[in-house]
C-alpha cells in the first residue's frame, strides 16, 4: 500500500466530513460550514492519501515552540491498523519540533491506543465542554 503524506495541503470540508464518517470519529460531519471553519482555523494539518483518496488526517493548533493540541486524528476504518495514525503523529511531532509538547483528548474507545505510540496519560487537566 502506497500512502502519501502532505503537510497543509488544501482539503475540502466534504473530503474531511466524509473521512470523519468513514473513520468512526465523533465529529459534526453533517455540518459542512463548521467542518470548513475547523479546517481553515487549524494551523497544522497533515493528511494521508491513497492516490487521490483522503484516508487520514491529523489536524492541530500550535505555536510551534511550546505546545500543540492535536484536535483530530482520523483514519478511514479500511486503512486502520496499518500505521497511518502513528505516521501522522510522527509527522506532526517533526513539524512542531522537540520544543513543543503534544497533547490531545482521547475518545474512550481510543484510550488504549495512545500509550502504545508513546503518549503518557496525564491527570492534571480540566475542561469546559462545548454546548
Amino acid at each position: 500500500m502506497n500512502i502519501n503524506y502532505k503537510i497543509n495541503t488544501k482539503v475540502t470540508a466534504e473530503q474531511v466530513a466524509d473521512l470523519f464518517l468513514r473513520s468512526g470519529i465523533n465529529r459534526p460531519a453533517n455540518n459542512l460550514p463548521r467542518i470548513k471553519k475547523m479546517i481553515d482555523n487549524a494551523n497544522l494539518t497533515i493528511t494521508a492519501w491513497s492516490d487521490n483518496y483522503l484516508v487520514g488526517i491529523a489536524r492541530a493548533l500550535t505555536d510551534f515552540c511550546y505546545c500543540c493540541y492535536l484536535s483530530d486524528l482520523a483514519v478511514d476504518k479500511k486503512y486502520q491498523h496499518k500505521g497511518i495514525g502513528k505516521k501522522l503523529i510522527e509527522k506532526v511531532s517533526k513539524e512542531i519540533t522537540k520544543e513543543s509538547m503534544l497533547l490531545l483528548l482521547s475518545a474512550p474507545a481510543a484510550m488504549d491506543y495512545y500509550p502504545k505510540i508513546k503518549f503518557e496519560k496525564v491527570e492534571n487537566g480540566f475542561i469546559i465542554n462545548r454546548k
